[in-house]
Order: structure tokens, then sequence, then C-alpha cells
């Protein structure tokens, strides 16, 4: 609900500020004070374009701002946790226009942007004007109104979790596809290469492991020679080591007696001999087991090449290396097999699903069906009571493909002037048309509907009298659960607010000031007097002031 409106240097307004009614509030005023203007200055709040054209005085920023009452407003609180602004009872909404033009937009002092301000006032404020395109034209508020007649708002809610849940597994479905695509076209030459891998049968660092063997087994020969002259010149030569190593030995042993010092270095050259007798022994040993092998080393040879060409192809290093790619292409050769079971396993819950999604959107359709004839003919009966006799809507109801709505294709076609061609509504019907069959439809449905505050502008273009009242009282109805804003010219209309705002402008004190436009909540002679003007021009007569009066009661 609209709390108070305030507006500062916007064309011809210096500064107004309204507290409106929580039901039904009228504005009046004569052509030109500035209603449409106090509009526009609405409309900045409600997320319209403007430059600084717009600016009363050309050096003072412009200012509108808005304060709501948000309490029992669902949607507009989940859209406020979803943007992470504050949530409160009051929601302020401000726009500045700055002298050179730029534009900034607040929601409880936070800045957002143009697009977020829509998206908000669209759950707050539903404005009708001459020549907009409606909410009435678009096919999801059509829909809206079959299934709230229909009591099925929380049906289609069901629905459509239950189509949401069924594009995600469609989407899950079109994803494994072009995966198994993507595996199979690399399949076959995965499964080559572990076969080829598989039948090489590598071990950890076996080609490691291979190459130092060959390294000895290439240079058995000369490592043989080597280590049998090594140990013939320590333990058996005729100019072996060890035996004149002994002789020494004996030698300093018989003198280590006469001196203090030669006890530790005879035992040091006992260690050496001992040590060096060792290894000589060990050397025999060694060169015993040393053999040229031919076969073996070809086997090897073998091998080893067969691991270097693997290690090459791949671009590899070591056999470990090998080894987890090996185990790799095995994942990758067994998610070809796994992604097809998954497949399936979606394309059966993809089937379950269109077809429980199917069924609600039967159900939706048969009572969308069920509301065709009633509707139109209660909507029908209401234009003629609001002065359009002649006109219309008719609502068609096509078979469609599974989609956001259900099963349906919805149009309401109008005829205004019984002309017997019904067509869509944007090709046919005026913006006051629009208005006053816009209030009949959400008349009808406004039990069901969590609608915004209405505001109608010229809702009232073409009517008087009986067909002018028939819209206040509509008005007057529609404004039991909900705000209603409307722009008229007519008492008729007027007369059946709850609030009765006028709008006049203010000349000057003298002739170099510009008039300015002001806006006053008038009580109840004073509307008495107004109404009254409205009817019977600037100097009223009894008789329209006794009939001013009697609208009011």
């Amino acid at each position: 609900m609209l709390l108070r409106l305030f507006v500062q240097n916007y064309a011809i307004i210096d500064q107004i500020e309204i507290e409106f009614s929580s039901h039904f509030s009228a504005i009046t005023g004569e052509t030109g004070a500035g209603k449409s203007i106090l509009m526009g200055a609405l409309g900045l709040i409600l997320g319209e374009r403007a430059d600084a054209s717009v600016l009363g005085n050309k050096e003072k920023k412009l200012i509108v701002e808005g304060q709501f009452d948000i309490r029992e407003k669902k949607a507009v609180l989940q859209w406020l946790h979803q943007e992470e602004l504050d949530q409160e009872n009051e929601l302020s909404i401000r726009r500045e226009i700055a002298a050179a033009g730029k534009s900034r937009a607040f929601v409880n002092d936070t800045p957002v942007t143009l697009s977020q301000l829509q998206e908000l006032c669209s759950l707050l404020v539903d404005l009708h004007q001459q020549f907009d395109t409606l909410t009435l034209e678009e096919a999801s508020f059509q829909r809206e109104v079959l299934d709230a007649l229909a009591g099925q708002l929380s049906l289609f809610d069901q629905y459509q979790n239950a189509y949401r849940s069924l594009l995600q597994l469609r989407q899950t479905v079109v994803s494994l596809a072009e995966q198994k695509q993507k595996l199979l076209s690399q399949a076959e030459y995965d499964r080559f290469q572990l076969e080829e891998l598989a039948d090489a049968a590598f071990l950890s660092g076996e080609i490691e492991a291979i190459a130092a063997e060959l390294k000895t087994l290439d240079h058995a020969a000369s490592i043989r020679a080597t280590l049998e002259h090594v140990s013939v010149s320590l333990l058996t030569g005729e100019e072996a080591l060890l035996p004149s190593l002994k002789r020494l030995l004996n030698e300093l042993t018989t003198q280590k007696e006469f001196h203090p010092e030669l006890p530790a270095l005879e035992e040091r050259l006992r260690t050496s001999y001992v040590d060096m007798q060792e290894v000589g022994r060990d050397l025999e040993r060694l060169g015993e087991r040393i053999h040229y092998q031919p076969d073996r080393i070809q086997q090897l040879h073998d091998r080893v090449s067969l691991g270097y060409r693997l290690l090459k192809k791949h671009q590899l290093s070591t056999t470990d290396e090998l080894l987890v790619l090996q185990e790799a292409l095995r994942h990758k050769c067994q998610a070809s097999f796994d992604i097809d079971e998954e497949l399936q396993r979606q394309q059966k819950a993809v089937a379950e699903a269109e077809q429980s999604t199917l069924q609600l959107a039967q159900q939706l359709s048969a009572g969308r069906k069920k509301q065709l004839g009633p509707l139109e003919k209660k909507v029908n009966a209401l234009l003629k009571q609001v002065g359009m006799p002649a006109a219309q809507l008719h609502i068609e109801l096509k078979p469609a493909l599974l989609g956001p709505e259900g099963l349906d294709a919805i149009a309401f076609l109008f005829d205004a002037n019984r002309s017997g061609q019904l067509q869509p509504l944007r090709k046919v019907a005026s913006g006051g048309e629009l208005s006053r069959l816009m209030l009949c439809i959400k008349s009808l449905v406004a039990a069901s509907l969590d609608l915004p505050t209405l505001i109608f502008d010229e809702i009232d273009t073409g009517i008087s009298g009986e067909a002018a009242r028939q819209v206040g009282l509509l008005l007057n109805a529609l404004a039991q659960n909900r705000q209603v804003i409307c722009i008229t010219h007519q008492p008729q209309i007027a007369g059946k607010a709850q609030s009765h705002f006028f709008v006049y402008k203010q000349l000057g004190k003298d002739d170099r000031e510009a008039a300015i436009t002001k806006i006053k909540l008038l009580e109840k002679e004073e509307r008495i007097d107004v109404m009254a003007r409205m009817l019977g021009g600037d100097q009223p007569s009894a008789a329209a002031k006794a009939n001013a009066r009697e609208m009011l009661s």
C-alpha cells in the first residue's frame, strides 16, 4: 500500500506531499492543473526513465519518494531477501535526478539499479494509463485470471514446480548425451591404449630396474676380469699385497713393546689387513657370480625397448607414470559404460516426470475451460454497466505444447464496437477501454489474487452519468481489500472514494513567477463544492450542489 508520496522539483510541481487512504482515493482537478504530471512523477519511482528536462528548477535536484506498507506483501519481502536489502514493515523508494541529468534510485536508502527498481515496483503498484501496454495483454496475467477464478492457483504453483523439475531432468539428459558422444568418439582409441598398456603389464619401477640390470650385463666380461685381477692382486698373486702386509705386521709386532705409540699403530695395521682380506674375498665371490648371458640380455633389451617406446608415445618419464595413465584410461573406459546406465536412468526419470507434469497440466486445462463461458458472460455484463454496451470479450483457449503455463495458449480477444471481428487487445482497445476492461476483470478476481496498489488514470474516458457511477461502484468494491487510486474527471466516480484529493495551480505573486501545482485533501463540504463545479461549472447551481451532496451520501 502506498502510504505517502513526496515530489520535489518535477515540472511545475515545486513540492507536494500526499498521504493516501488505504482504500479508494480519487484525484480530480481542472485540465492542465498537473494530474498527469503527478502520475509522471510517480512513474519515476516505478522505474520509468527520465532526464534533466523534467526538472522545474534547473539548479535544484529532483526528488520523488514513496513510502509503502509491505507487512502483508510476501512477494515483496521475498524479493528484498533475495536482493539482500533491509526488510521492515515500511519500504522507502526514492528517485533523484541531478541538474546534470544523472539519475539515482534507492530502496530503504540503499542504491539499486533501474531494472531492480522496476522489478520491485511491479510487485507494489499496478499503474494503468492511457496508451500503456497493460498487464491485461500479457499471457501470464490472462492465465492467472482463469486459474484464480477456477480456484487452482496452488495447483498451478504445483505444476510450475513439476515443470521446472522436468526441465532440469531434460537438461541432465542432454548433458549426459553430450558427454556420451564425447566419450564414444574417444572410447575406441582409449580402449586400444589401455589394452596396449595392459599387455605390457609393467610393474612399478620395472623399466628403471631393467635399465640398471642391462647396464651390468652389458659390461659383465670387463667387470669379471677386473674383479679377478683385483682379488688375485690382493690375495694370491706373486706380488699379492696381503702376504707382504702380513710380513710387515709381524715385524712391527716384534718392536711394539719398546715404544709406547707402536701398539696403537700395530693395531691399526692389523685392522687394515683384516679389512683388505675381507674385501679380497668379497671381490672373489662377486666375480664368480657374474656371467655373460646373451639370452637374458636380449630378453631385457626387448622389454626395456617396449617400455621406452610407451614412455615416448605418452610423453612420460617413469614406469609409475605409465601405471597412473593406465589406471586413468581404465576409469575413462569404465565411464563410457557407466554413463549409458545413468543416461537410461535419467531418461526413465524424464518419462515419469513428463507423465506427472502432463497430468497436472491437463487438470489446469480442464479448470480453465470451465471458466471461459462464465468469465466472458460476467465481464461482458460489467462492460455494459461501465459504458461499453457494444464491447465484447472472448477468451480463446488453444492446445499448445507443454510449457511454463501448461498445455494452453490463452488469448483475450476484444471487439469494442460489435464489428464481428475479435482481435488481440493491443490492436483494438484504447487506453480508457483497456482500463475499464481491466477494472471489470480485476473486480471479479480480486478475492483470489494478491493485487498490488491499483492506480487508474483516464479510466473514465468517454463515459458519464450512470456508466461513470458504475465505474465508481466497481472501484469502491475493488478497494474494500486493497488500495485503489483513480484520477478522474467524473464526480460520479470521485463521490465513491473514501478520500478525495484536488489538484490545482497556484499562481505566482507577480507575472514573473511561474504557476505551480498544489494538491490538497478535501473535507466533506469542500468535496461537495468541487463535485458541484465538476457538474455545473465554476458557478454551480443549488441543484448541482444538491446533486453532489447526494452522490456523496
